[in-house]
């Protein structure tokens, strides 16, 4: 299906032109290096959030968990709807479609925050995380087209350091602005009417944090609106709701969907834990609001790696060297899991370096060749990243059944383990 090209005034950007199998709009790629930016900050908050509401409600593990489930659950549940709405109207008026979806998310922070209630704050994250995928279904294939063929994979993984930007500062504010009362008291000290002024107060802040987003969120929609026009002939290939799917019978898409399901799982297992895990005493010992601005660390270590990602992926096979951060993942998890102290702390933390090129690695070596079917394999990828829901939700309970948030990091040793295989089965170039 070719969408109807709209008709641009004369005040309105001029159209990118399209050629061949590349859109030549070198301005676009600031505009999408922007989108990463955004749902990579607003996703990695959930890290901060989730030691809050665990404390807020005492919750367990698992419980607390439920904070990714509902946010990653979304990703099934829109994924496939996201790309028809995005080849039904286009890139750009999908990113704003996402943009105003993100909104109001943010907005439905403000009856949870009066009510207190931990299911509506799981609501209002689905909400949320429902405008970030159709963001992500916009934003991912569309930075495969601005640009040459052979250097997607180096293009999609710069693109991600933006991402990664936004998944180091976010963070870094939360935690001031939102575990900034931690330590001042405990909701297990408290009971009855205090314990509801505690957890609306506390609930009041989280919300502050979220209706700046929905502001900003505001401003950048409208901005977008402005560039509606600046795609014109984009092409999308037509295809029944569910058509996306036959996708999975090719084996290299297949695996590579899986293996986004499973690195998304790993990666935000380990970041949901990692401000309770350093504050273990055999790990740093610290209280959560001391060392919750950490975090960046982890993520930091992403942002790094994914600008030196993008300049050796146009040397290296990326299949390779995907094999190889997958076995340095690994390797730093175990050092993690078996030591203590600042070994184990700064060693996980050092596994955001080896993700910083797994997701558009995976991304751009499942997906090659996919021409006009980009916009469903981009959906079926987005479904796939509902592995941020399901396993961080297994690890809850693995660490709740084991008793040691070191036992469960077991699991994502696995996830990584089948990721390297896959950059060992894609390290040649796939066939049209």
């Amino acid at each position: 299906m070719a969408l109807a090209p709209q008709a641009a005034s004369s005040t309105d950007p001029q159209p990118a032109e399209v050629e061949g199998e590349h859109i030549n709009a070198p301005g676009l790629q600031f505009f999408v290096f922007g989108l990463f930016f955004i749902f990579g900050g607003i996703t990695s908050l959930n890290d901060v959030i989730i030691p809050k509401l665990k404390e807020l409600f005492t919750l367990n593990y698992t419980q607390a968990m439920l904070v990714q489930f509902c946010f990653f659950a979304a990703y099934a549940a829109i994924g496939i709807p996201g790309a028809q709405l995005v080849k039904k109207i286009g890139y750009m008026r999908g990113a704003v479609a996402g943009l105003l979806t993100m909104m109001a998310g943010c907005l439905l922070f403000i009856p949870a925050s009066q009510t207190a209630t931990y299911g509506l704050f799981l609501f209002a994250l689905f909400v949320l995380a429902s405008g970030v995928v159709i963001v992500q279904v916009v934003a991912n294939p569309l930075i495969s087209l601005l640009g040459p063929p052979k250097t997607t994979h180096s293009r999609l993984t710069f693109a991600q350091a933006f991402n990664s930007l936004g998944t180091t500062i976010f963070p870094l504010v939360g935690a001031g602005l939102i575990l900034g009362s931690l330590a001042k008291v405990s909701a297990d000290e408290l009971s009855g009417p205090a314990l509801d002024a505690y957890r609306s107060a506390e609930s009041a802040v989280i919300v502050n944090t979220y209706i700046g987003l929905a502001i900003a969120l505001a401003i950048v929609a409208a901005v977008v609106w402005s560039f509606r026009n600046r795609l014109q002939g984009e092409k999308h290939e037509a295809s029944s709701f569910l058509g996306g799917f036959k996708l999975l019978q090719r084996p290299r898409f297949g695996y590579g969907a899986l293996c986004i399901f499973l690195y998304v799982g790993a990666e935000v297992s380990i970041g949901s834990i990692m401000i309770n895990y350093l504050a273990q005493s055999r790990v740093l010992g610290q209280p959560e609001s001391v060392i919750g601005w950490m975090i960046m660390f982890y993520w930091g270590g992403a942002l790094v790696g994914r600008f030196i990602g993008s300049a050796v992926l146009r040397m290296v096979s990326p299949g390779k060297l995907l094999a190889c951060v997958a076995a340095g993942a690994i390797t730093l998890v175990l050092i993690s899991a078996n030591t203590s102290g600042h070994v184990a702390g700064y060693a996980l933390l050092s596994v955001g370096l080896m993700n910083a090129i797994m997701f558009p690695t995976i991304f751009s070596l499942a997906c090659e060749k996919l021409g006009s079917l980009a916009a469903d394999g981009s959906g079926i990828i987005n479904v796939a990243i509902c592995g941020g829901a399901i396993v961080p939700l297994a690890f809850g309970a693995l660490a709740d059944a084991s008793g040691s948030l070191a036992f469960a990091l077991i699991l994502p040793v696995i996830c990584y383990a089948i990721i390297a295989g896959f950059g060992i089965f894609a390290r040649r170039p796939a066939e049209a």
